[in-house]
C-alpha cells in the first residue's frame, strides 16, 4: 500500500489555491444541502473504486470545521459546524481530494480537518467512538502539514495493524500550537492503545522525549461539561 501511495503522489500536491478555505466552506454548505436531499431518499449511491483504481480497505470521509474561539458551543452546534468535504474508496480518489485541499499549516484561526472511516462522525458521542479515546500530540507551529500527511497515509495504508480499532484522525490548528490526534474504538484495550502509540511515534519520526497524551472520550465529555462548553484541549 505504501508503494501505491508513493507512486501516485503528485509532486505538486503541496500547492494549493489561496482561496481554497473559502471555497471549502462554500462546498461544505453545498455538500450539506446535497446530503440533506440524498438522505430523504431511501437509496444512496455508494462510493466505490473506479476501474483499475487501488481500493482501500475502508472508505473514508474528509470533514472540515471552523469556529470562533471562546464562543460556547453545544454538542448540537458542534455537529452542525462540521462540514463534509467528501468520501473516497481508493488511493486515486484520496489524492484527488487531498491535492486540492489547503494544507493544515496554511489554515488560519481555529480550524480542524477530520478524516474518519465512512459512517463514523468525528464526534465523541458517535457509537463507534463513545467507548474509545485518542492519542494527542501537540506540535509547534510549522510541523502540522507534514505530520498530518504522514499520519493519514499511515492510517489509510493500515500501518497501525490493530484490526478495526482505528476510527479516524484529526488535525487542529490553533493560534499558539497545532494538535494532531488519532482516535480508536476501545480505550480500555491497553495493548491496542500501546501499539497505536508506538506506530504513531514511528510514522511521525517523533523524538524520544515527545509528550504523547492518551485521553478517553468519556474524560473529554466530562471536562467539556465541567467547563459548560468552554474551549478545552479536545477542540470543542
Amino acid at each position: 500500500m505504501n508503494n501505491k501511495f508513493d507512486a501516485l503522489k503528485d509532486d505538486d500536491s503541496g500547492d494549493h489555491d489561496q482561496n481554497e478555505e473559502n471555497s471549502t466552506q462554500k462546498d461544505g454548505e453545498k455538500e450539506k444541502n446535497d446530503r440533506d436531499k440524498s438522505q430523504s431518499s431511501t437509496k444512496r449511491k455508494a462510493v466505490v473504486p473506479g476501474p483499475a483504481e487501488h481500493p482501500l480497505q475502508y472508505n473514508y470521509t474528509f470533514w472540515y470545521s471552523r469556529r470562533t474561539p471562546g464562543r460556547p458551543t453545544s454538542s448540537q452546534s458542534y455537529e452542525q459546524n462540521i462540514k463534509q468535504i467528501g468520501t473516497f474508496a481508493s488511493v486515486e480518489q484520496f489524492w484527488r481530494f487531498y491535492s486540492h485541499m489547503v494544507r493544515p499549516g496554511d489554515l488560519t484561526g481555529h480550524s480542524d480537518f477530520h478524516l474518519f472511516k465512512e459512517g463514523i462522525k468525528p464526534m465523541w458521542e458517535d457509537d463507534a467512538n463513545k467507548n474509545g479515546g485518542k492519542w494527542i500530540i501537540r506540535l509547534r507551529k510549522g510541523l502540522a502539514s507534514r505530520c498530518w500527511e504522514n499520519l493519514i497515509l499511515a492510517m489509510l495504508g493500515e500501518q497501525f495493524m490493530v484490526g478495526e480499532e482505528i476510527c479516524g484522525a484529526v488535525v487542529s490548528v490553533r493560534f499558539q500550537e497545532d494538535i494532531i490526534s488519532i482516535w480508536n474504538k476501545t480505550a480500555s484495550d491497553q495493548a491496542t492503545t500501546a501499539r497505536i502509540r508506538d506506530t504513531l511515534r514511528r510514522v511521525l519520526n517523533l523524538p524520544p522525549n515527545t509528550i504523547m497524551e492518551y485521553k478517553t472520550h468519556t474524560d473529554s465529555i466530562k471536562a467539556w461539561e465541567e467547563f459548560h462548553g468552554l474551549v478545552n484541549s479536545s477542540g470543542r
